[in-house]
């Protein structure tokens, strides 16, 4: 395969470190990468003086530096990185890291270890705000299409077990409740921090097939956090990353459930967000159509939500009509107890908040108001981030009804609410409600509103 020079011709020093670490000989890597080439259906003829080229700070071509990165963690019986071999660069290599969803269970954890481990380096290619529609809809025809992960169990590293497993999601629930009361711009470093410290080296451990299992779901699930988070802090970008990778670790779970929930609460939501009405129905339907048979009603209902927002946004106020009412039903054959945690705070609160948000795109004031003050009621005091944003969609439909001084005052009450938050999504909110008071600036209330407003969006 031809190569292409490193900038500057330099040393590849990170590959001889971990070839020194592997205690491999050059012939001895050669053959490997070879052999691992071949599992992924690439002809790799390399040899000892191709291994002697790469020291010397030549670089291979396309899939090589993966499958090199590969060989090597196996040898050493831990997940290595196109980075840690010297490989990744960043005009190339890098800029797609987290954008695939690999066909096999070491490329998913060389995808997402790579993806961590480029987010606590901040990496600039990862920070851009561009979100390409295909990037989350071609991931989820990957998903429907592919069948569970035969094997997933590992050997070599230190050993994981269930206390392993139930650390992370005992941190996982810790952070989720730091979330809703404080905005991801207070949470989401820590989070990050914890994946690529600690996370990376359990999945790049040693495991049984059904710790392994258990371990991929409890992983995926603080993933798709990551790349909420990542949405609560500008970040869309960067956030598509995380839930393809987070969709990739719910497939090698084997939890189809888990795989939709993925699909219509992360990916389908960051559409919403961009205005990506086609894109938001497309995924949720794939949730639906790919987690037939593995989901209780609750999540049916918020698989369905989704999907009235991605009509709502289109005015499809009839198809909105029908598949909300679906959505309604399913929340009405919602039992207690039989969720699995992943579902269990999509509530009737929730529900309505989906719905409020979709009369709101409709223009239909007096539903989005009654949704809006049926959300309010139903969401407790530690859902801050979800009360404010309520509120101010409960202001947004009073003003639609040019009740302005009321609004104004529901405003207030969200902004209080803002004050303890370090939120994108609720600046978004907050901003939107003040572009719908514009054609009332005249007024008093407005004008006290927009006073009180600037101190928190200085902030």
């Amino acid at each position: 395969m031809a190569a292409r020079p490193l900038v500057a011709r330099r040393p590849n020093e990170r590959l001889a470190a971990l070839i020194q670490e592997a205690g491999c000989s050059n012939a001895g890597l050669a053959r490997r990468v070879n052999l691992c080439g071949a599992e992924h259906g690439l002809d790799l003829r390399y040899d000892k003086t191709s291994v002697a080229r790469w020291l010397r700070g030549q670089q291979p071509r396309g899939r090589a530096p993966a499958v090199i990165a590969e060989a090597l963690g196996r040898k050493l019986g831990r997940t290595v990185t196109i980075d840690e071999i010297g490989m990744a660069d960043g005009k190339n290599l890098a800029s797609g890291v987290g954008l695939q969803f690999s066909p096999t269970v070491p490329g998913a954890i060389e995808q997402v270890c790579e993806l961590w481990r480029s987010d606590v380096g901040r990496r600039d290619f990862l920070s851009g705000s561009s979100v390409a529609s295909s990037a989350l809809v071609e991931p989820s025809r990957d998903w429907l299409i592919t069948g569970t992960d035969q094997q997933v169990a590992r050997a070599g590293g230190a050993r994981v077990g269930m206390t392993d497993v139930e650390a992370v999601r005992a941190m996982t629930g810790a952070l989720t409740e730091l979330d809703h009361r404080y905005g991801s711009g207070h949470v989401r470093p820590v989070v990050v921090h914890y994946l690529n410290s600690v996370v990376s080296g359990l999945l790049g451990g040693s495991y049984k097939e059904s710790v392994g299992r258990e371990l991929f779901s409890a992983v995926a699930r603080l993933t798709e956090l990551a790349g909420y988070m990542a949405v609560d802090t500008g970040q869309p970008g960067l956030a598509q990353r995380y839930y393809i990778q987070a969709l990739r670790l719910a497939q090698a779970a084997g939890d189809r459930g888990y795989g939709g929930y993925v699909l219509a609460a992360g990916m389908s939501h960051l559409a919403a967000s961009l205005g990506n009405p086609r894109e938001i129905a497309q995924l949720a339907r794939a949730a639906q159509e790919g987690a037939r048979g593995h989901v209780t009603p609750r999540a049916e209902a918020m698989f369905l939500a989704a999907e009235a927002r991605g009509h709502a946004l289109m005015g499809d106020g009839a198809a909105f009509t029908a598949v909300a009412a679906r959505a309604v039903s399913a929340m009405e054959r919602a039992g207690n107890g039989d969720d699995p945690a992943w579902i269990g705070h999509f509530d009737e609160a929730y529900l309505a908040d989906e719905l409020a948000h979709c009369h709101r795109d409709l223009g239909d004031a007096g539903p989005a108001r009654r949704r809006a003050e049926e959300a309010l009621a139903g969401h407790p005091e530690g859902r801050v981030r979800r009360r404010a944003i309520g509120l101010l969609l409960l202001a947004a439909a009073q003003t639609q009804q040019r009740e302005v001084e009321q609004a104004c005052d529901t405003g207030t009450r969200a902004l209080e609410l803002l004050g303890g938050l370090r939120s994108n999504r609720g600046a978004e909110y907050l901003e939107d409600f003040q572009q719908r008071l514009k054609p009332f600036a005249a007024e008093p209330a407005v004008r006290e509103f927009g006073e009180r407003a600037a101190e928190p969006v200085a902030a």
